[in-house]
């Protein structure tokens, strides 16, 4: 496993991180969160990502009891809150209220004393920046957290953000968490450029575009088991499903035989070409895939291979 400084900071976060959305604390049992996250371990991974939202809780909770006997200081804990908890008007978004009782929320479910990383899931229209802002940089100053950081925000509210911060000597974020994979290449052109100017790395999800990197739904079949197959897990999927972007997909399988990779592997090695980028979330389900995925790490891609896709899907 190779690793990768967290924006301008000396935190070092493994190129693949374990993600939990769909996965653990819902399809994932809590025995087999316990052996991916091991293996996960094992395998190099540090950085380990899940929020409150995800599961209404259990994925913290399950992935708070799979890291109970790993060392504590090995890991990369990162979680997240915006989306509503409950039906109680202030069991949401970004205000000083919410974000602070998310972290004691968050602390009690993972079960641990501090969060390495905090992330604003979504920006939030309703709350004044600097109130966020100040909450993050007091919790950071209470010791329960280490770093924070945002997620699918624009590049101007990243800006906005860290004038807000340097205006008030507190801490910028350091680092966004946005949808990215070889389909989806919005990123580039602006939210990458200025992350990188302003100290922020990005830990990209969706790296394998819901699965359909894998080359498993080649055709529009939908395995038995997949995601695209369940109805509980697939409504992020249509897009990406489309009769066109899955013949897309299938020009890019010759590419990775060609250089001894599965598509997967050449998915995530295409995300980490770009050095603003610290680490790909993956979700997985099985212990195969998990080896598969680990492989990307250290993988560098040929400029000719790198065009080819740059033909197949343009920025």
């Amino acid at each position: 496993m190779e690793y990768r400084r967290l924006g301008d900071t000396g935190l070092r976060v493994s190129e693949i991180s374990l993600g939990s959305w769909l996965t653990i604390g819902s399809s994932v049992g809590t025995d087999d969160t316990k052996s991916l996250v091991h293996k996960a371990f094992e395998g190099g991974i540090n950085l380990f990502d899940t929020a409150d939202v995800y599961a209404g809780g259990a994925a913290e909770e399950s992935l708070g009891k799979a890291i109970r006997d790993l060392p504590r200081t090995r890991l990369v804990l990162a979680t997240k809150c915006f989306f509503p908890m409950s039906r109680d008007t202030n069991d949401r978004g970004l205000s000083r209220k919410h974000v602070v009782e998310s972290v004691e929320r968050s602390l009690a479910r993972l079960g641990t004393d501090y969060l390495d990383l905090h992330q604003c899931h979504r920006p939030d229209p309703e709350t004044p920046m600097e109130e966020t802002v100040r909450a993050y940089e007091d919790l950071i100053r209470q010791g329960k957290l280490l770093y924070w950081g945002v997620s699918e925000w624009s590049a101007a509210q990243i800006v906005d953000a860290c004038h807000i911060a340097d205006a008030h000597s507190a801490y910028r974020p350091i680092s966004n968490q946005p949808r990215y994979n070889i389909m989806r290449r919005h990123l580039e052109a602006d939210v990458l450029p200025t992350s990188v100017r302003f100290g922020l790395g990005q830990i990209v999800f969706s790296p394998l575009g819901q699965g359909v990197l894998t080359g498993k739904y080649s055709g529009g079949q939908r395995p038995t088991g997949s995601r695209a197959a369940d109805t509980q897990r697939n409504q992020f999927m249509d897009a990406y499903l489309e009769e066109g972007e899955l013949a897309k997909v299938d020009q890019l399988t010759p590419l990775a035989d060609g250089l001894g990779l599965s598509l997967a592997q050449l998915a995530l090695a295409w995300c980490l070409r770009q050095p603003g980028v610290s680490s790909a979330i993956i979700g997985v389900t099985r212990p195969e895939q998990l080896d598969d995925n680990l492989k990307a790490s250290g993988v560098t891609l040929p400029d000719d291979v790198l065009a080819r896709i740059d033909a197949i899907f343009p920025a």
